[in-house]
């Protein structure tokens, strides 16, 4: 198929709605809109003769729930983000196993912590027999991605992929038919171009640091694109590093499953487990993941974040205690559920209410209904507004 400029100014308008949702009131998504046709017609066209080039991001520090560095691209290139995103997810998401858990719809975080709670009951056999989870950490993943070795991977991915018939689920919401072939449905060297450009942009060129220099004090080295080598490197805060960085593991992924054989084995962005009760080999597994991650991928295991837990004692994953017959938060959630709560700017009540229902949200997960309660059922908050009998919703007061 080859894409024509009316074709890819449709698939723009879906691309703009993707990346303006939820975020109406923001004033570059204001600005933008106010002049949509345009902004889209002209974004179609340096498309479509291949001449776009990203604009420079905005850097800056996140604290909450930790420091982290984050390069936010600009809003046209958000839409172009979400536009390779529409292309290329189903695609690349075909080639995932199942126990991968992030940037995938329906495979989120509490995906991940209810796997690993089946892998156990599975291995344990219903707790009946002691087994163990090894939890494994790359050293600051997301600054030592090589670029290079990420399009290679992306560019082979497709050319592999080009042949095979869609999933149902693309076919259904691209409306073709479900026999045709991702070759017969995109422009596969258009694709492969985009591909290029955004991954082997270099966030650090022409960036403006939307903060002073002194709010990076305190920042591990090895989590800061301005302290990584040459050619390394993806943003936090794109669509498309979140996507990328799972095309990227897939390599991983297929290495354990494949040719380790780790039947029960699962990972969240750069957090993996492998559950068995042959506590020797899951020592054994460790260097040769080390080895094969360090020649393959040119990473690096996190050895001080490497640890065997007995399941009978719990487990920690995705900020959840995994423990026999249940689910909690961990003590690390709680700790920073409970700081956010202190800071908590009550001068803007519709801000506090969206905050406490993600935090519900959050919980409702687990077994922690008296939790809730101690947090959320204060003074301070029915002021404001009310909950629900289950405590799993708040609502402002009318």
């Amino acid at each position: 198929m080859t894409l024509t400029y009316p074709q890819l100014l449709r698939d723009l308008h879906v691309a703009f709605a993707s990346a303006a949702r939820h975020k109406g009131k923001m004033s570059y998504v204001r600005h933008f809109r106010s002049q949509l046709r345009m902004n889209l017609a002209c974004l179609a066209l340096v498309l479509i003769l291949r001449i776009y080039v990203p604009l420079p991001s905005r850097c800056f520090i996140v604290f909450h729930p930790k420091q982290r560095e984050v390069f936010a691209a600009q809003f046209p290139d958000r839409v172009v983000h979400h536009l390779y995103f529409y292309y290329t997810h189903w695609l690349y998401e075909a080639t995932f196993i199942r126990d991968s858990y992030s940037c995938i719809e329906h495979r989120g975080t509490l995906d991940g912590i209810l796997r690993l709670a089946q892998h156990i009951r599975q291995e344990s056999r219903g707790y009946t027999r002691e087994c163990y989870i090894l939890k494994l950490d790359i050293r600051g993943y997301f600054m030592h991605i090589d670029r290079r070795r990420l399009l290679r991977i992306c560019l082979s991915t497709l050319d592999r992929m080009a042949t095979h018939r869609l999933p149902k689920e693309a076919a259904a919401v691209l409306g073709v038919s479900p026999r045709s072939t991702w070759q017969q449905v995109l422009d596969m060297d258009f694709v492969r171009w985009l591909t290029e450009v955004i991954v082997m942009l270099d966030p650090k060129t022409s960036c403006e640091r939307a903060m002073p220099i002194e709010a990076w004090q305190g920042l591990d080295p090895a989590k800061s694109l301005f302290c990584t080598e040459d050619g390394c490197g993806l943003p936090i805060g794109n669509l498309t590093s979140q996507l990328l960085s799972n095309v990227y593991l897939n390599v991983l992924d297929q290495f354990m499953k494949r040719v380790l054989k780790c039947r029960r084995y699962g990972r969240y962005v750069d957090d993996f487990y492998v559950v068995s009760c042959d506590r020797e080999w899951l020592l054994q597994l460790v260097p040769k993941v080390r080895l094969f991650l360090k020649q393959e991928l040119g990473l690096d295991l996190h050895m001080g974040k490497v640890c065997i837990c007995r399941a009978s004692q719990g487990v920690e994953f995705l900020g959840a205690d995994v423990r026999p017959w249940h689910i909690t938060p961990s003590a690390a959630s709680l700790q920073r559920i409970r700081r956010h709560l202190r800071e908590m700017d009550f001068s803007r009540p519709d801000k506090v209410v969206r905050t406490i229902n993600s935090y519900l949200g959050i919980l409702r997960q687990t077994a922690s209904y008296r939790l809730r309660r101690e947090l959320f059922f204060r003074p301070e908050y029915l002021r404001i507004g009310h909950f629900d009998a289950d405590m799993t919703r708040m609502q402002r007061a009318a």
